[in-house]
This record gives structure tokens, sequence and C-alpha cells, in this order.
């Protein structure tokens, strides 16, 4: 990796601080929409797969701000593109993780911001735009949530774990996620379906869940929160490096249960999906 020179305490900063203004665009607008405002909905990949006026306005913030901060740095967001990695910094970014949360009035989405070099993801940060909450992490620091360090779960048990998970929005997808999930559910304790990838993540991070998988997120989706779960001691497998598992699975769980949750997925055919 050719990060020489590469500040992570100083990366972690300038992403807590553009995604606390961008969360504050966000949070306005959806307490506008909370007191009958209405906000311009479009749809991408399917009906399902809806983006805002405030998606776009809260990314075109981050990169303005970005530029401003660290000028000739490139930027990958879920709206504007970019390149996915190269020598150097580059800034992912999600101006909303949990867009239909959202739209619907639920308090679970996020404004996610990764520095990464190379492809890997060393700062990073998630803000909640209602609650407030800050989840932060820089490679080899720890992570921490509103100051306070996070440590991810201990379970020993897998059948008594509680496991988060996500589905795509193309339908035929979904259907098959859901009945892995429905499988999956023999083996442990409950599963979680929150909606945003982020904090589902970073829940893994505060020890809320003891893992989460979901198949086909997009790297603005775990940039940030992949990274707040590894350094809180979590195991983690991002897309290309679980094939039994499926080429585009991202995966987090506490390291007592990662190993026998691996093998029960793929017991289960989870690259089916």
């Amino acid at each position: 990796m050719s990060d020489v020179g590469v500040d992570e305490s100083l990366l972690k900063s300038v992403a807590e601080q553009v995604a606390v203004e961008a969360a504050g665009l966000v949070r306005a607008a959806w307490t506008a929409m909370q007191a009958g405002g209405v906000v311009r909905v479009d749809t991408k990949s399917a009906d399902t797969d809806v983006v805002t006026a405030i998606d776009k306005e809260s990314e075109e913030l981050v990169r303005e701000r970005l530029a401003e901060l660290r000028p000739g740095e490139p930027v990958l967001g879920e709206e504007g593109g970019g390149a996915a990695a190269g020598s150097g910094v580059t800034w992912v970014v999600d101006p909303i993780d949990g867009t239909v949360n959202f739209l619907y009035g639920l308090p679970a989405f996020a404004v996610s911001l990764a520095a990464q070099v190379d492809g890997v993801s060393v700062a990073g940060a998630v803000v909640e735009p209602v609650s407030g909450r800050r989840w932060t992490a820089a490679r080899g620091q720890g992570a921490w949530l509103d100051g306070r360090r996070l440590s991810a779960s201990s379970p020993t048990r897998l059948d008594l774990s509680l496991v988060g998970t996500g589905f795509a929005y193309a339908r035929d997808r979904r259907v098959r996620q859901g009945a892995l999930a429905g499988e999956l559910l023999g083996h442990v304790r409950d599963i979680r379906r929150g909606g945003a990838a982020s904090l589902e993540l970073c829940a893994v991070g505060a020890g809320w869940l003891d893992a989460y998988f979901e198949h086909g997120l997009h790297r603005w989706d775990w940039a940030a929160g992949a990274l707040v779960a590894a350094e809180a001691g979590a195991t983690i497998l991002l897309p290309g490096s679980a094939p039994d598992l499926g080429d585009d699975v991202t995966f987090a769980a506490a390291p007592g249960i990662a190993e026998p949750l691996r093998q029960v997925l793929a017991s289960l055919d989870a690259k089916r999906v």
C-alpha cells in the first residue's frame, strides 16, 4: 500500500467534520419533511431504489468541502460517481445511507464518509443526522462512538447470536436473500434488518449486533462502517474476499462466532443469492 505520509488521525478529523456538516443539511430537510414539506424523489436501478434531491445536495456539500480541505484528492460518491481507487487518498461518500428510511420518517439513516488508500479504508466517520451520534475510526487507532471506545461483542454460541442483514432492490435477488435469511433463522438467536448498511456495521462494532452480512453492497455502503467494525475488533470480509459466501458479500462478525457463522452460511449456499 502506497500510503507513506498518510496521517490517519487528520483524515479521521476531516471525515468527521465534513460528515457532520452534511448531516446538518440532511437533518434540516428531514425535519422539514416531518412538518409537511415535500422533497423531489427519483429512482435508479429499480422502482424501490430511490434517490432524493437531498442525497444529491448532501454529496455536493461533501465534495465542495473536501475540495477546500483536501484539494486535489478524488471523491467516489453514490450519486456523483468517481474513481474507485488509486494512489494517494480517495474519499468515499454515501450522502444518505438509508434513503428509504429517510423518506418514511424513520430516523435510522446516516452520512458515511471514508478516506481510502489503494482501496483500503484508513479513516472514516458515520454520522446520524437525527440522533447526532458520531461513529469514527482510524486504522490502528480504534473505533469510537461519541468519544466512547467501541468493542465488538464476545458471544461463544452462534445459536445465541443476533445477526443483521439486508436485501437488494432487485425483486428476484431480494427473494433469494429472504429465503437465505429464513434458513439462517434456525441457527441464530434472531435476525435484524435496519436498512442502512453503514449503521449495521457500526452496530457490530458497538456490540449491538453480533454479526452482519449482506450481498450486493457498494463501496460507499461499507467504506466507513466496516472500518469502525474492524477497529472495534470484529472479523471483516469485504467483497471479493470470501468466494464461499459469494463474490459480493460484506461480512462482519464478533470473532467468537465469525467462523461458525461463515460455515453455516456456506452450508446454506449463501453464494447462490
